[in-house]
């Protein structure tokens, strides 16, 4: 069976928890990857990820892009919202498309 995983600082992710979700809080760009690594290889279909780590981590993210899992889903933290989650879907849509259909921005 799938789990689904959230990743980030503390202060964003614990109520996430009272969900059901796993939560893995990480602030540090290198210990973050090897536990985005570990999840991707393990059995979580969906993880979500602060848009403050995940831009730490943006090389890392590109690697699963084209994967079919896990799905990997920027959500603001505590800080706010980036508009990385936006920016990520245009740039799936537009590989996916060949051109940006959702904005249509040139």
């Amino acid at each position: 069976m799938y789990k689904v995983a959230v990743m980030g600082d503390w202060d964003s992710i614990y109520g996430f928890a009272a969900l059901g979700l796993e939560i893995f809080p990480e602030n540090e760009p290198a210990k973050a990857g090897k536990i985005l690594r570990q999840l991707a290889e393990r059995d979580y279909a969906v993880i979500y990820i602060t848009e403050a780590l995940a831009k730490e981590l943006e090389r890392e993210l590109d690697h699963y892009r084209s994967a079919p899992l896990p799905a990997i889903i920027p959500i603001p933290g505590i800080s706010g919202n980036t508009g990385m989650g936006v920016q990520m879907v245009k740039k799936s849509v537009e590989q996916a498309v060949g051109s940006d259909i959702i904005f249509n921005e040139t």
